[in-house]
């Protein structure tokens, strides 16, 4: 036996998962509050004992974590125009595993930058400019940052004509510079961005949410929880050279504040005759949709879809779905013991689930022109996409994930939304998918193997 420990701490819980290289087999997980308020070490040391009252004391080979405690990795993402660069320095923040608490495009002004320091982000993604394009923008922010009592870190990343002044600016506080995430017009290159975010995830975030301690005993450097599910995804839609993946895939997890949607696909126009309009999306593409969850975000889900269709679906009075959401809200820890209270759950993972897929993926319009009307593609089609994994608490405990998953395929009643047409559903039941995605950094033929074998299936829905 050659066990490997996977240790996710997440806002509330601390996740830990044993598996073995070996066979290869997860041996066990476990889970104990998050003791952020004093030190994650506590609730770690918890879980590690449920665990080990489980499998037995097991000698590790090898250690990895990753974290979203104490609010994962918050950022604020600045750029030129809201089509290009502002979403290329979105889309480099959110797929290096961070949650993007608030994004500018433009000249910011005084109001703005007084909400920049207020939010007190752990790192200000300042982007704007193609290379050897406008420097107006990036130049007239930098200095406005400069003139305020920000503290954060400052990853600079945008017109490299512009940088060399930029920094001058913004000298005596820490600047980082790295390569713009979009050097030429509708050209994207966030990896840089990503390797660079995730560094400042290591060397200084963790020491500022007390992972300190943590991080000294793993094999490799911990991940934004985000980042390490981002990993597992991309993994299981490609395969290794040894073994196939899924293909093309979409996933979402279902949180109690958020909901994150996970799609690993190129997303081009289906049909010839479609034009696409828009910066070209990511093969592996994360979107967070900070006003969405089952429990603190609760409220959210009544704004995005209205009281009258989670009535429809809970079957439950309007005035009731309003009282439950409210103590939900207040009292997040609430389970699913009523059967009031698991007609809603139902209800809200539904709507979360769809709202949440509609907002990540492509539209479809017709526009019209001189030589008539066209279609027009902005965002991803993932019509064709085949394979759709559920992971999140509300979801793993729950007998009705099917259903769900339903809730977030093509609904011929929106045709202009590009979503899957029929896929087949699974569940991540024993909530690994961030711990595979650990386990991917050295063993990616393991995590695999683990997540074919762990994943439930649900058969095909359309």
């Amino acid at each position: 036996m050659q066990p490997v420990l996977l240790i996710d701490i997440g806002s509330t819980y601390t996740k830990v998962t044993a598996v073995d290289l070996d066979e290869p087999a997860v041996l066990g997980t476990a889970s104990a509050y998050t003791t952020v308020e004093t030190d994650v070490v506590h609730g770690l040391t918890k879980a590690l004992h449920a665990l080990e009252a489980a499998t037995g004391k097991l000698d590790f080979l090898d250690r990895f974590a990753c974290s979203s405690a104490a609010g994962g990795l918050r950022m604020v993402a600045s750029g030129f125009t809201p089509s290009l660069t502002e979403k290329a320095a979105r889309t480099a923040c959110l797929g290096a595993g961070a949650k993007v608490v608030r994004s500018f495009s433009h000249k910011l002004t005084a109001e703005d930058v007084a909400e920049i320091v207020a939010l007190a982000p752990d790192i200000l993604l300042l982007a704007g400019g193609s290379d050897g394009g406008n420097e107006a923008v990036i130049i007239h922010n930098a200095t406005l940052i400069a003139a305020s009592e920000a503290t954060f870190p400052i990853l600079l990343a945008g017109n490299r004509n512009a940088a060399a002044q930029c920094t001058a600016i913004l000298a005596g506080r820490e600047v980082i510079v790295t390569e713009n995430v979009m050097p030429r017009l509708e050209a994207m290159n966030v990896g840089p961005v990503q390797e660079r975010v995730r560094a400042l995830f290591l060397e200084r975030l963790i020491y500022a949410k007390g992972l300190s301690a943590v991080a000294e005993q793993m094999t490799a450097p911990l991940l934004p929880t985000p980042a390490a599910v981002l990993f597992a995804m991309e993994l299981l839609a490609k395969g290794t050279q040894d073994m196939p993946g899924f293909g093309e895939l979409l996933a979402v997890d279902l949180g109690g504040a958020t909901t994150d949607v996970y799609s690993m696909a190129k997303g081009d126009p289906t049909d010839a005759d479609t034009f696409y309009e828009c910066l070209p999306e990511p093969f592996a593409k994360r979107s967070v949709e900070g006003d969405i969850g089952m429990r603190y975000s609760a409220s959210g889900i009544v704004d995005a879809v209205g009281l009258a269709w989670l009535e429809q679906k809970s079957g439950l009075p309007s005035e009731r779905v309003q009282d439950l959401v409210s103590h939900l809200g207040d009292q997040p820890d609430t389970l699913p013991h009523t059967a009031e209270l698991e007609a809603l759950d139902k209800a809200l993972a539904a709507a979360a689930v769809m709202t949440a897929v509609t907002r990540h993926v492509g539209i479809l319009e017709t526009v019209s022109t001189s030589q008539g009307p066209v279609l027009v593609q902005t965002g991803k089609d993932l019509t064709e996409v085949g394979r759709f994994i559920l992971t999140g608490g509300a979801i793993i405990h729950s007998p009705w994930a099917g259903d769900v998953a339903k809730s977030a395929l093509f609904d011929s009643r929106t045709p202009n939304s590009l979503r899957p047409k029929k896929a087949d559903i699974y569940v991540d039941r024993r909530y690994i998918l961030a711990a595979m995605g650990l386990l991917s950094q050295k063993y990616p033929q393991v995590a695999l193997t683990l997540m074919k074998k762990e994943l439930e299936a649900y058969g095909t829905h359309q």
